[in-house]
């Protein structure tokens, strides 16, 4: 079996961009809508924008099940504040948890929180329980700032993000680390701020004694880690100076990569530097990256193609990054899918 642990309904019906834009319109005056009650997409409608996109494309290429959750660009934390936020994370949700129960073989729900910059996190902690205890979701995406690209919360090393790992723990399912829409115009959302984020994420995991404090503590940095493969050497030695003797045994019990990563050169680093426990496969479709490489005529975020042809990885190791790690790391999703 093969499962992509990283999955967004980008492709879900226009209806919920209208609403979300009819929303944003409406922030100083919100009493003229909309309701969530406006928002009307039928299962037909779902069925659709799933069947002709995610389901064909992963039928093409092997994947049996992909973790889905709500468009990271589309969470965008930093518009109107938390009454915002919940709502339409709550929307977001929802349609997600639809996509689950009418593909159940081969969709599992991951959740959006409804994070808004300054706001105490744990006012997230109700619709992240509902999306584990009621929808049968398997993980959530932590946006690290949810400002947008200007980074004003505190890093995830401060107590300020502790009751959303205490709540992790205590329903047993990780975070995917994710930013969202970049409002700085410095940073390109999906070239520049993503990447940002996975390696930004990785340092302050890396300075901290976080892991200390939450042993249990699953986090997975997607895109391949941001920076992280190509500088592990820098990592290691910045480790050194700060008196840390084993960057694995600090991080790599806590740290999962996912395999985002678009060319056959990346995965290779990817898969000699980062040990293959740690590494889960991903292909993010219909993600940043659409279109096909003119220089091999596949596409792009066809992950799976890259991990076949890497020489150095045995059979036992492929069926681990395929299947087995994304088992360990999101353990909800055995009670979902069998082996």
């Amino acid at each position: 079996m093969i499962i992509d642990c990283h999955g967004h309904y980008t492709t879900a019906p226009k209806a919920l961009k209208a609403w979300r834009d009819a929303q944003v319109a409406n922030l100083s005056t919100p009493h003229l809508g909309p309701k969530v009650s406006d928002l009307k997409i039928s299962d037909d409608e779902i069925r659709e924008s799933i069947e002709e996109n995610q389901l064909a494309r992963m039928r093409e290429r092997g994947i049996d099940v992909t973790i889905f959750s709500p468009q990271a660009s589309f969470m965008t934390h930093h518009i109107g504040d938390f009454n915002t936020s919940a709502t339409w994370a709550a929307l977001c949700n929802e349609l997600c948890y639809r996509v689950t129960q009418l593909f159940p073989k081969h969709f599992v729900g991951a959740a959006m929180l409804p994070q808004s910059p300054g706001v105490d996190i744990s006012t997230c902690l109700p619709e992240m329980r509902k999306c584990v205890n009621e929808y049968g979701f398997v993980g959530i995406n932590l946006n690290p700032d949810p400002s947008g690209g200007h980074w004003r919360d505190p890093p995830l090393s401060h107590p300020y993000w502790h009751p959303i790992y205490q709540e992790m723990i205590a329903l047993d399912v990780p975070a995917m680390i994710h930013v969202s829409t970049s409002c700085n115009d410095c940073f390109h959302t999906t070239g520049a701020h993503y990447l940002n984020a996975d390696t930004t994420a990785f340092m302050q995991c890396l300075t901290s004694d976080l892991f200390a404090q939450f042993p249990q503590l699953r986090f997975l940095i997607p895109h391949g880690g941001g920076a992280v493969p190509y500088h592990w050497g820098r990592f290691r030695g910045l480790a050194k100076d700060m008196d840390i003797p084993d960057i694995n045994q600090k991080l790599l019990n806590n740290i999962y990569f996912d395999t985002c990563v678009y060319h056959q050169p990346g995965i290779n680093l990817l898969t000699e530097v980062i040990p293959v426990k740690n590494i889960l496969f991903a292909s993010e479709t219909f993600g940043a990256v659409k279109d096909i490489d003119p220089d091999t005529g596949f596409y792009f975020d066809d992950t799976r193609r890259y991990l076949n042809a890497v020489d150095g990885l045995s059979n036992q190791e492929k069926e681990m990054i395929f299947e087995g790690n994304a088992r360990q790391v999101f353990s909800r999703i055995n009670n979902r899918i069998s082996k």
